[in-house]
């Protein structure tokens, strides 16, 4: 997986760009659906550097092997991204989990 195909799946699901986070919360890793999206006039980056962070994503989760469950969980999900609620996708990275650091906010 590419951004570019992230930014497809958030668009086909709920029609915005919305901004992707990974965030380690009690010891495991989360994929988190932010409510703020690119195509928002106060989004704080360019599309450029929006593309470049989900490349950035998308790069881990392909490292992980969690491309599959985050697809699945977001296909499947009724949760959408509301102001001060972003929708978060547990990732299973099995014993692996302890390898990765992400920061812890």
């Amino acid at each position: 997986m590419i951004g570019k195909e992230l930014q497809q799946l958030l668009i086909d699901k709920w029609g915005y760009s919305y901004d992707i986070q990974l965030r380690r919360i009690k010891g495991r890793i989360f994929v988190q659906v932010m409510w703020k999206y690119l195509e928002q006039a106060s989004f704080p980056l360019s599309e450029q550097e929006y593309l470049e962070h989900l490349n950035a994503v998308a790069g881990y989760l392909n490292a992980w092997g969690g491309v599959e469950q985050v697809v699945a969980y977001i296909h499947k999900t009724r949760e959408r991204p509301r102001l001060g609620k972003a929708v978060s996708i547990p990732l299973d990275l099995g014993d692996r989990s302890s390898e990765w650091i992400v920061d812890d906010n």
